[in-house]
């Protein structure tokens, strides 16, 4: 795990689809609704109010193993007779579910379809808020990595002319 890691956060809408995610680790995402680029290493799941107490927090994440684009009818072969069993979505696969403790809660009641972020964010984040900061070290890393190497870097230098 690396600061700049990526982590795409996604909503969880039914209790169908969480038991997916825990028992066959894998989340589908509808092509036409994928955030632009599913670059991430880190997927995390944001429940909606489906899940009563549980409703508006972050409450697992998983390191993301692969991504296959794929039919509904593929991926719930169950369902091969839903009206979308035909349409395009992208499956992302990821390893055993962790609890995110303390979980990430939505106190502006914000609603939310995908957010990136990244891991330090992530990791510390007590509020959706938090995912995205601008404070001073999650936004300038190279200034603290280099300060903590041992380095003299400056954030800002005169141009002579």
């Amino acid at each position: 795990m690396h600061p700049e890691d990526r982590v795409l956060v996604g909503v969880i809408n039914s209790k169908k689809d969480f038991e997916i995610a825990r028992e066959q680790c894998w989340y589908r995402i509808p092509d036409g609704k994928a955030p632009r680029g599913l670059y991430a290493e880190y997927i995390a799941f944001f429940f909606s109010r489906a899940f009563g107490e549980l409703n508006g927090g972050i409450h697992y994440y998983a390191r993301r193993t692969g991504i296959e684009l794929v039919t509904r009818a593929q991926l719930l072969p169950d369902e091969s007779d839903h009206r979308r069993a035909g349409e395009r979505y992208h499956k992302l696969q990821f390893d055993i579910l962790k609890a995110k403790v303390p979980p990430i809660l939505n106190t502006s009641n914000r609603r939310l379809s995908f957010i990136y972020t990244t891991w330090d964010r992530f990791i510390h984040a007590e509020i959706i808020d938090d995912l995205y900061s601008e404070a001073d070290f999650l936004v300038d890393r190279i200034f603290y990595a280099l300060r903590d190497a041992g380095y003299r870097p400056m954030r800002r230098w005169e141009l002579e002319a």
